[in-house]
């Protein structure tokens, strides 16, 4: 059965992304950033208040990813003044990992940018997070540079900058 997703517009499902932003941040940064660090940015970026404020006011727009009757992942998108789609949230369950999600989240991702005239998918991730830099290369994602950006408490996210021509 193909991947549904499915716009984020209710907060029953602003709950959802929010519950779910935070078991998967947790079972899957532990091994890049410290647990305190993941709890400040969650507590930041990912609770109710921060992704309605995000949809709301922000311009971002989110999607859950279902299959049958489960939530398997989350997507995060905000058109950008210059013609292109900044992916700022791509995660997938860890136990729905390597079903193909991933591929066909981009094909969603990819499509939304045709329809909207779009020419490019830019996005930041950590550089130290190998597996996720090798899924976005092998989608067709190049590094473009290296960015640090200071997101408070004394923490820094040390990203790579990573774009893809559409």
């Amino acid at each position: 059965m193909k991947l549904k997703i499915q716009p984020v517009t209710t907060t029953e499902q602003i709950i959802e992304t929010a519950q779910l932003a935070s078991k998967i941040w947790h079972e899957y940064y532990i091994t890049i950033i410290s647990s305190d660090q993941i709890d400040y940015m969650v507590d930041k970026f990912q609770t109710v208040s921060a992704i309605t404020d995000q949809i709301h006011n922000q311009g971002y727009e989110y999607y859950l990813m279902r299959q049958d009757n489960s939530t398997v992942g989350y997507l995060s998108v905000r058109e950008e003044e210059e013609g292109k789609l900044f992916l700022s949230k791509f995660y997938i369950a860890l136990e729905y990992r390597g079903n193909g999600y991933a591929s066909e989240s981009m094909a969603f991702l990819e499509q939304l940018c045709v329809d909207r005239k779009l020419s490019h998918i830019w996005l930041t991730v950590n550089r130290h997070n190998e597996s996720s830099i090798a899924v976005y290369e092998k989608k067709g994602f190049r590094s473009i540079r290296e960015l640090a950006a200071d997101i408070g408490n004394g923490y820094v996210m040390d990203d790579f900058f990573m774009e893809k021509e559409i």
